[in-house]
């Protein structure tokens, strides 16, 4: 198994310098031992003008076979000469990968105390494997490689055998990629890549590899096209890691698409108790900043029943009106609406969509539904999503609530979901609910002038709120009722105002679609 990395350079900045970025000594040759084998480095040449290191990986099959007791490939019990006959010693596969991350560990990371700033640099790099696995052929490897900003990528077929033509080619291919690229980044492309070629890894899949693979593809992996593939072959098809890696690469996509930091998005708060007495009833109006909504202002003056369960049944209440049975709670947060609707057997499906991780987290918890019997467990969904972005997971749906969610997203991203809810999802029914500002001044603990929430972005008048709604159904085909949630001031309202929308114009959809 071989693979040669080479620059090259100018007096100022010699080609030789590839030698300090890898921490290895041009002038020696050296030898590591890997897990399941010998890897060598070696430069055949190392001048000012160009420099090339070569990485030899020498495998022992049986040593290979013993460590994986038959697991990988070609480790099938009926299948034993293959388990000592195969061609893991010559083609590049996550045997290489790991020996690049035994070998070049410094370098993969992107330190060199000797010269940081060539190490944080791109370098003119040619790197060449003779033999890799491509299960997708030359193609694949092209669309996995192309969108990372190499220059040129060759990937020329392997023949089966060069004096019998007509056989075909194997599925190995020849690989030189050719660029500027930051010499750490072209050896995390080749440490993800060549086991996603290859479709198989020598050692078992554990949890931890998810951290591998996102630490790798840092910059690059979430706004890959191929990121799908990718992740699910890295982890070996196992479908529950996979789903965690691309619930965490949605949180980085989200994040560099706002400016924002990731933990700015998947921030959700502690669970909390709920009951009276406690003041509780706080709950996350996460979903689409990625920031809490909790309103524990609001409960403070509540000494029975909180707003936060007001709230709720208010929300149960209109969806028992509506005659829904299939329910999506757009930024579930920790999960207490969804409890609720679960309690309630006429809520046969419920759906809770929520972008930070942490929070879903904490309302799988609460659901307990590591517990729940196969009936219950059949009712309820969590699945992260932001409700910024259509998803056409979210169609089909009798209802739809948003509470306590769009006070907390910013006015010029709120078309964004007005589209993705009304005019994407089109739910029958639409509950939304939001704090009304002009009760604020009955609350004693809240300071004047100050919203409900550090994180509100705004707080609606009961004005405001009707001349939004209205909009919003005038656009999407929606007629809109209005309903009061807690004491109903004369002077300045109730705490919260809701509003129900409920589709008039089932054409609308097609008519914004063929317009966008």
């Amino acid at each position: 198994m071989f693979l040669t990395i080479s620059t090259t350079g100018t007096p100022e900045r010699p080609a030789t310098d590839l030698g300090f970025l890898l921490h290895k000594h041009p002038d020696r040759a050296q030898t590591f031992s890997t897990s399941h084998g010998t890897a060598h480095v070696l430069y055949p040449e190392a001048s000012t003008e160009r420099c090339t290191a070569a990485l030899l990986l020498e495998i022992d099959p049986v040593a290979l076979v013993r460590r994986t007791k038959g697991k990988g490939r070609g480790g099938a019990p009926d299948a034993a000469l293959a388990r000592y006959v195969n061609d893991r010693p010559y083609a590049a596969s996550s045997l290489l990968a790991v020996a690049l991350s035994t070998v070049f560990k410094s370098a993969l990371r992107g330190v060199c105390a000797a010269l940081p700033e060539r190490a944080a640099s791109p370098l003119p790099l040619r790197i060449e494997i003779p033999a890799v696995p491509a299960r997708g052929g030359a193609e694949l490897v092209r669309a996995l490689f192309g969108p990372l900003g190499w220059a040129s990528v060759q990937a020329e077929p392997v023949p089966l055998d060069e004096g019998f033509p007509q056989w075909g080619d194997s599925r190995y291919v020849q690989l030189v990629l050719e660029g500027e690229l930051r010499l750490a980044d072209a050896l995390r492309h080749l440490y993800i890549l060549l086991p996603v070629l290859d479709d198989a890894k020598h050692y078992w899949v554990a949890p931890d590899e998810v951290d591998k693979l996102l630490r790798a593809g840092d910059g690059w992996l979430a706004e890959h096209p191929e990121q799908k593939l990718i992740t699910s072959r890295y982890l070996a098809r196992r479908w529950g890691l996979t789903r965690q890696a691309m619930e965490r690469l949605e949180l980085v996509r989200l994040a560099e698409a706002d400016d924002i930091e990731v933990e700015a998005i998947d921030n959700a708060v502690e669970e909390t108790p709920e009951g009276p007495e406690s003041g509780a009833g706080a709950e996350s109006a996460e979903g689409v900043d990625g920031v809490e909504g909790a309103e524990g202002a609001e409960d403070a003056r509540s000494t029975e029943v909180s707003l936060a369960v007001r709230r709720r049944e208010a929300i149960l209440t209109a969806l028992r009106d509506a005659g829904a049975s299939s329910v999506l709670d757009l930024g579930c947060g920790q999960g207490q609406l969804v409890q609720a609707l679960l309690k309630d057997a006429r809520f046969r499906r419920v759906v809770g969509v929520d972008v930070s991780v942490r929070a879903l987290t904490i309302a799988s918890r609460r659901l307990k539904l590591d517990r729940l019997s196969e009936r219950q467990a059949d009712r309820v969904t969590l699945t992260q999503g932001a409700l910024t972005y259509t998803d056409k997971r979210l169609k089909g749906y009798d209802a739809a609530v948003l509470s306590e969610v769009i006070e907390h997203l910013d006015p010029p991203r709120l078309p964004a979901l007005e589209y993705a809810v009304f005019g994407s999802a089109r739910p029958g029914t639409v509950i939304v609910t939001t704090p009304n500002v002009e009760y604020n001044v009955r609350w004693e603990t809240l300071p004047a002038g100050h919203v409900r929430h550090g994180d509100h972005r705004f707080e609606w008048t009961r004005a405001e709120f009707r001349g939004w709604a209205e909009e919003v159904g005038r656009c999407h085909g929606y007629e809109v009722a209005y309903r009061p949630v807690g004491p109903d001031d004369p002077e300045v309202g109730p705490p919260t105002q809701m509003a129900v929308f409920t589709v008039t114009d089932p054409l609308t959809t097609q008519k914004e679609e063929k317009a966008a």
